[in-house]
């Protein structure tokens, strides 16, 4: 499976030349989910979630289709009979050929006074790959390589380090990145790394692994 990094919390999986896209938000390059046989999405923020972008990318393939919880489906079903499905936590599917498992309720505490929202994470074939959107979700499922967010206005490094030691991935590969500067990086990179207990990695965005 090939593993390329986009901007933010954007991910692109590739297997047996079909493509899956993870949050292409707008804080990921415009043509994030372009060619995507199909897309998932975590949650609602916008950071995750492109109304604009998806139904362009949904439109330019008539064969593509959407996974997601039901605030975002709501805002794109109608449009798109039958290529929007709703799917909330312990549910599975297949879409573009990889097998899901859908893990986790809420987003993560932002602030007591800021109602919490819906997401849901992503478990990709068996555990190759998992995105939890913005939440600290532990799947009960072992994780070879876990997408991890790095810097959130809801999260703090020690929280990110306890969540890499929780899950125990062999491998976690930074995402929702795009507030953290490059001065910090090596911060985090050095804390993470030490003290998680499994190998910390970084993708520029464009770049790929085969995970």
């Amino acid at each position: 499976m090939k593993l390329t990094k986009k901007s933010h919390a954007c991910v692109r999986l590739e297997k047996e030349g079909r493509t899956l896209v993870l949050d292409p938000g707008g804080f990921s390059e415009p043509d994030a989910a372009a060619g995507a046989d199909a897309v998932l999405v975590t949650h609602e923020h916008p950071d995750h979630f492109d109304e604009g972008r998806l139904r362009a990318a949904l439109e330019a393939n008539p064969a593509a289709e959407i996974w997601t919880l039901k605030a975002v489906a709501d805002q794109l079903s109608a449009a798109f009979p039958g290529r929007v499905h709703t799917v909330g936590h312990g549910d599975t599917f297949t879409a573009a050929g990889f097998d899901v498992q859908v893990h986790g309720e809420l987003h993560a505490v932002i602030h007591p006074d800021i109602p919490r929202i819906t997401n849901v994470g992503y478990l990709i074939d068996g555990g190759r790959v998992f995105h939890p959107g913005d939440a600290l979700t532990v799947p009960d499922h072992p994780v070879e390589t876990l997408m991890l967010p790095v810097m959130a206005p809801w999260n703090k490094i020690s929280e990110v380090i306890d969540y890499v030691r929780e899950v125990r991935p062999q491998r976690a590969y930074d995402i929702h990145d795009a507030l953290l500067t490059d001065l910090a990086r090596p911060i985090y990179d050095r804390q993470i790394g030490g003290l998680g207990g499994t190998r910390h990695l970084r993708l520029t965005p464009g770049d790929s692994a085969e995970v």
